[in-house]
């Protein structure tokens, strides 16, 4: 277990970086609860995720903006996903972008549906890097106070392992159904 957090406190911060460029909330609070635990710092991981989901977003948007042919090609599956990102930014304007980075399933289709539209850059840079702002002292900061709390739950996640696979189904099983459901042919 030593060795573990010995790793954590050498490359926590480089996953971190990695894992927070396409939104990654769950290397945030991991990092927030290791920074209540001693073994990371919070200002450090709160400044890299911030970083490093603003980097994300934007290179998701000049992608889409300047790589259509090749972002399209990746992006064929999921058209229909794609579409309810276009009818939630004309739905919700520009606060779209605060609210896709608290979103699972969105992170990602929202920078690239902005990207493929003829939105300013410049006004999405801003309230891109603001958006992060918000994002990771909500959740590093969340994390880290309720530090104790997560501890204790991961501590009765490990006594008793068949919890985990139940609430990973019911979260999956409830994030699937919403995407069946908002991308689904209206009759």
């Amino acid at each position: 277990m030593e060795d573990t957090f010995s790793n954590l406190e050498t490359y926590g911060y480089i996953g971190l970086f990695i894992y927070s460029l396409g939104g990654g909330f769950i290397a945030l609070i991991g990092a927030g609860v290791l920074s209540y635990m001693g073994k990371m710092d919070i200002s450090t991981a709160i400044a890299i995720a911030f970083i490093a989901n603003a980097l994300g977003d934007v290179l998701l948007f000049y992608m889409a903006r300047y790589q259509k042919t090749m972002m399209m090609e990746g992006l064929r599956k999921h058209r229909r996903k794609l579409a309810l990102a276009h009818v939630m930014m004309k739905k919700n304007g520009s606060w779209i972008i605060l609210i896709q980075k608290f979103v699972y399933g969105i992170k990602t289709l929202i920078p690239i549906a902005i990207g493929l539209t003829k939105y300013d850059f410049k006004k999405f840079a801003i309230l891109n890097v603001a958006s992060s702002a918000v994002w990771a002292l909500a959740f590093g900061l969340g994390s880290y106070f309720s530090g104790s709390l997560l501890v204790k739950f991961a501590q009765t996640i490990s006594d008793k392992p068949w919890i985990a696979p139940i609430i990973l189904v019911v979260f999956g099983g409830a994030l699937w159904l919403y995407m069946e459901q908002a991308t689904k042919k209206k009759k």
